[in-house]
């Protein structure tokens, strides 16, 4: 209750800093949607926030066996909505996708376990400080006995199509990718040893190798390119009252040690960034 009690009144503080006229006599419905209103100001009026987050990116972002989401990120997303007094709407994404649903007015805001690199700061607006991290790995068959990431030179791995990574590990260790839509794709290619091994992110490889599905499985190289992830904004709202609100909101969850919590509560081991940023932001004072 007191880190609710406490993200509301930075909602409120924020609101009030940033100029944000709510409306106060009329109810919402009557009100309309003003010339040049703030996306924030639609958010407050319209009382739902559309959030962009991942369906198949267990543990930060899934349906339960309910259909409902769960994740690290939704709680995020929840936290979000509860702090300005509003219902959380959420829509899935695809690394595809998610970028594009955002800058056509699709969502409101984007947390799907993007990572913050140069190329999408053009398109999306990223919110800092950013919220998350991770660096690139491959899942293989514990057949696969490698020990340097150039001994994959010309081999096929799977990957998710869209994700940063691709490029990166292309161009640095010429490996070929053979990019599918979805997960559930890739795993089933992986499965039928369609490719030597799965291209992805470091931290859901060490999640699925605590599971039984995956025992035969391994990660016997080093990590590549520790990424920050990013939750955005559109473009346009990155300077204004919503983007600078967001990155408020980041930060609370950092001072706050929300995130340390949420990670905990997925079952995720715990991240040396979100541990970093707790020590850099935390109350010195009150602790």
């Amino acid at each position: 209750m007191r880190l609710i009690a406490a993200s509301r009144r930075l909602a409120l503080g924020a609101l009030v800093c940033l100029g944000l006229a709510l409306p106060s006599s009329l109810p919402a419905a009557a009100q309309g949607a003003p010339a040049g209103e703030s996306t924030l100001a639609k958010i407050m009026r319209e009382g739902v926030l559309r959030v962009g987050v991942r369906a198949d990116y267990r543990p930060w972002g899934f349906r339960n066996p309910a259909g409902e989401f769960v994740g690290l990120e939704i709680e995020m997303a929840r936290d979000v909505a509860r702090t300005l007094g509003v219902r959380a709407e959420f829509t899935p994404v695809i690394a595809a996708n998610r970028m594009q649903f955002l800058a056509q007015g699709q969502i409101d805001l984007m947390i799907a376990t993007m990572s913050d690199v140069a190329d999408r700061r053009r398109v999306v607006g990223i919110v800092h400080p950013n919220y998350y991290s991770s660096g690139f790995n491959i899942l293989m068959p514990r057949s696969v006995n490698v020990t340097d990431w150039n001994q994959l030179r010309g081999r096929q791995l799977c990957a998710i199509q869209g994700a940063w990574y691709n490029r990166p590990a292309t161009e640095r260790f010429g490996v070929e990718i053979v990019a599918f839509t979805g997960i559930a794709e890739v795993e089933t290619a992986l499965e039928q040893r369609r490719c030597l091994g799965w291209i992805y992110d470091d931290n859901l490889i060490a999640v699925m190798l605590a599971s039984d599905r995956w025992k035969d499985y391994h990660q016997p190289l080093a990590s590549q390119n520790d990424t920050p992830w990013g939750l955005a904004v559109r473009l346009a709202d990155l300077e204004g009252p919503f983007g600078r609100f967001m990155s408020g909101m980041v930060a609370h969850w950092h001072r706050s040690g929300a995130l340390l919590r949420w990670e905990k509560e997925a079952g995720i081991a715990q991240s040396p960034f979100l541990k970093r940023m707790n020590e850099a932001l935390r109350d010195h004072i009150a602790n």
